[in-house]
């Protein structure tokens, strides 16, 4: 990827960054409907506020714990003034605690709180504002907006830029203005000054006339940039005059005219761009409606074609979503870490500990917010796990994809299950830690996922190399003692709850797991150094297994009675995540308790069946195997002890019984093999007698073993290189068999968080 290609993806990127904060600042007071945030209009009720805003500024930015400090216009003439509470309308009290909030998070200013005072005396304003559809009317327009801007194609955006950069500088010059009149209003006349050619006040850097310098510097930057970036009508004397309309109020006010004139010269200046935008937005309004409607058409024929989930993929990859959000969640925690800086006392130094706690409480305000902080989380999961595969000398993309995506939408899910963003700033920091806990032991299954296939392939395919296998057994190490650690930091400072019972159940399961990975991975190692088969190893294995898929099945079934305690007695305040809870709820009993009881009681079922039915096929004596004198057909190994068919052929055991699984037929000839009659039973009792006694020409028929049970036999000397295939061939088996399980294990961490208040 080019240099210039990755600068036009960060300025992509940077462009769709505002309206998500937009987005983000309508979320925060909650679409304009009624919060937390409005208190009744009682005395009581707005001197809680007062002191849930010093508590809050005290706890979490170590400033001093008077808050008429840091707004102290609002705080004056709202809060701490008892006599005028009782008057104040809807209006008010929602623009005070909106302001009061994001004043206190270090979002805006204090002049936006006086601002917001200001406009809270307008009556004919508050009247109109009061009415909650009318305020969520207004908000919910506002949302869309900013919404189907972020969403445009990237000519589009510009556009949209190109038209906001022109507003924005109409209104910076009136300003500009405005500012320079005040200045020439109370000095001596500058056209004097210039006749006179009186250079000491003129170039007197403390006089008027070099105080007028910048503004007028700056008022011909403004015109030219707006003759260039605006999309009105581009006549060329208007581009040329454009520089000198911007300019012009100053430039007039130098003259000896009347006051009341001068003071609507900046209305004037003003007039000229605004008429330009205005025709600009007439000209447009047709063209945007039919973007947007273009836009309609492509996204569902888009559907029709190639599915929903098939859009929303090409958009995201389109806008970057990702991306877009990191820089959001960065630029926001950055605003709100300037804030902390220069709203502190300079005698007082910044904690790091409080601070922190202030900016991750913050981080999650909002469910934008929360995304953001969720991209943040997916990135450390991805590397995290690029790291662990770094460290295990092996490369699975797809893997890193589910641990850093997985990660990210458990994390999501949990916030929104547990509230996060209802919460109180204190009780949502304890939240944020405790699914955070509970995500470390979710990614602490998706790691063993990674290294439980390579240990497989290790010991299935005779790998000599020691550090392979040493990296391995560290990692497993590491699974173990983490899960341990964590668990004794937990329970000797947290008193017992459903979330600690929950985390308790995960972190034993990844154990469990990790053990039962040792078990088998130590049981494939002692078969390859076997010089004769072992029969029994199927057996050990299918005993292993059936004791950890036992132990994860009656957490899963423990799991879901803590998590419907918790949605019947725990999350009666929560609506919105007590609903997406008993949907985790039911995907949970669904395919961690009802699909996997199934498919275990199948495989009990299916193998108990074939024990029945080998053990009523005759053992071959050694005097027949000796005549037989070859190989098992199945799997390619000396034969010891053997079974005999009705059809006169000669398998292991353990290998026909893994053979049944499939089908009742035999591998070679393909007959029936489980009905008998009295003739073939005293045909079967003296083999040798018979032309079966001669030795069978094999075919070289290799079947697959059942994948549920698959094992890994140990391969005779004389078949080295087909063994090794087949070999590698059941690692694959077991690896791909385990990788199965990280979507089931995200399933079972959402469903089972606690909401301790």
């Amino acid at each position: 990827m080019s240099v210039r290609t990755k600068v036009l993806g960060l300025v992509d990127v940077m462009m769709r960054v505002p309206p998500i904060l937009v987005i983000d600042e309508v979320l925060k007071i909650s679409m304009g409907l009624p919060t937390r945030f409005y208190p009744t209009p009682t005395d009581s009720n707005l001197l809680q506020t007062a002191e849930f805003t010093e508590n809050h500024t005290q706890t979490h930015t170590n400033m001093p714990t008077d808050a008429s400090i840091i707004f102290p216009e609002l705080i004056n003439s709202s809060l701490l003034n008892s006599t005028s509470s009782s008057d104040d309308s809807p209006l008010e009290r929602a623009i005070v605690n909106a302001s009061t909030t994001a004043a206190t998070s270090g979002v805006l200013s204090s002049t936006f709180g006086v601002m917001m005072n200001e406009l809270a005396q307008d009556t004919f304003l508050s009247d109109v504002l009061s009415i909650t559809s009318v305020k969520f009317i207004i908000c919910l327009i506002v949302f869309l907006s900013a919404a189907c801007i972020f969403m445009l194609w990237t000519r589009y955006l510009v556009m949209v830029y190109m038209f906001v950069i022109s507003l924005g500088l109409t209104f910076l010059s009136y300003w500009s203005n405005v500012s320079a009149l005040t200045l020439m209003e109370k000095s001596p006349c500058i056209l004097e000054d210039l006749l006179s050619f009186n250079r000491t006040r003129l170039l007197d850097t403390g006089e008027v006339a070099m105080s007028l310098v910048p503004h007028l510097v700056a008022q011909w930057f403004m015109g030219m940039l707006f003759a260039y970036v605006h999309l009105g009508p581009r006549y060329r004397i208007v581009q040329k005059i454009m520089p000198v309309v911007f300019a012009s109020p100053i430039l007039l006010a130098m003259l000896p005219l009347p006051p009341r004139l001068i003071k609507d010269l900046p209305v004037f200046a003003g007039a000229v761009p605004l008429i330009l935008t205005k025709a600009t937005m007439l000209n447009s309004a047709y063209d945007a409606a039919k973007t947007v409607y273009n836009g309609y058409q492509y996204a569902m024929n888009f559907v029709s074609n190639f599915g929903l989930s098939a859009l929303i993929e090409n958009e995201w990859q389109r806008l970057n979503v990702p991306s877009v959000l990191r820089v959001f969640w960065t630029i926001r925690i950055g605003q709100e870490f300037i804030s902390i800086v220069l709203l502190s006392d300079s005698t007082t130094t910044i904690s790091f500990f409080p601070t922190m706690q202030k900016l991750l409480v913050d981080g999650c305000e909002t469910l934008t917010a929360v995304l953001g902080m969720t991209s943040i989380i997916s990135v450390i999961c991805h590397y995290i796990g690029r790291a662990f595969q770094w460290y295990l000398l092996t490369f699975d993309n797809d893997e890193e994809k589910s641990l850093g995506t997985v990660s990210a939408v458990l994390f999501y899910i949990l916030a929104l299950q547990t509230g996060l963003t209802s919460l109180a700033p204190d009780k949502r920091f304890v939240r944020l830690c405790r699914n955070l806990c509970l995500l470390i032991t979710a990614l602490l299954h998706f790691l063993h996922n990674i290294v439980s296939p390579i240990l497989m392939s290790l010991s299935a395919a005779r790998n000599p190399s020691r550090k392979r296998h040493i990296r391995a057994l560290t990692v497993c190490a590491f699974l173990v003692a983490t899960p341990i650690c964590l668990l004794a930091a937990l329970w000797s400072r947290h008193t017992p709850s459903t979330w600690l019972l929950a985390v308790t159940a995960f972190s034993v399961e990844v154990v469990v797991k990790v053990l039962v990975s040792l078990a088998t991975y130590t049981l494939f190692l002692l078969d390859a150094r076997r010089q004769t088969f072992w029969e029994k190893l199927d057996d050990y294995l299918y005993y292993v297994r059936a004791f950890g898929n036992s132990v994860e099945f009656c957490f899963g079934i423990l799991l879901f009675f803590n998590g419907a305690w918790i949605l019947i007695f725990e999350s009666a305040e929560n609506v919105i995540g007590g609903a997406i809870r008993a949907i985790m709820m039911c995907i949970h009993a669904y395919f961690n308790i009802w699909c996997e009881a199934r498919a275990g009681w199948s495989v009990f079922m299916k193998r108990r069946s074939a024990v029945h039915k080998i053990s009523a096929l005759p053992e071959a004596t050694p005097a027949q195997l000796h005549a037989f004198d070859d190989v098992c057909a199945i799997c390619y190994q000396e034969m010891y002890s053997a079974k005999i068919t009705r059809c006169r052929h000669y398998f292991h055991g353990v290998c026909l019984r893994k053979w049944l699984y499939v089908q009742d037929r035999c591998p070679l000839c393909h007959e029936i093999m489980m009905y008998t009659d009295k003739s073939d039973d005293s045909d079967a009792q003296t083999p040798a007698e018979s032309p079966a006694a001669a030795p069978i020409h094999l075919y070289n028929n290799e079947m697959d073993e059942d994948h549920n049970n698959s094992s890994t036999p140990r391969i005779a000397s004389n078949a080295t290189t087909t063994s090794a295939a087949a070999t590698t061939s059941s690692a694959a088996a077991v690896a791909t068999a385990a990788a199965s399980n990280t979507t089931t294990q995200s399933l079972r961490v959402s469903q089972d968080v606690g909401v301790q208040e």
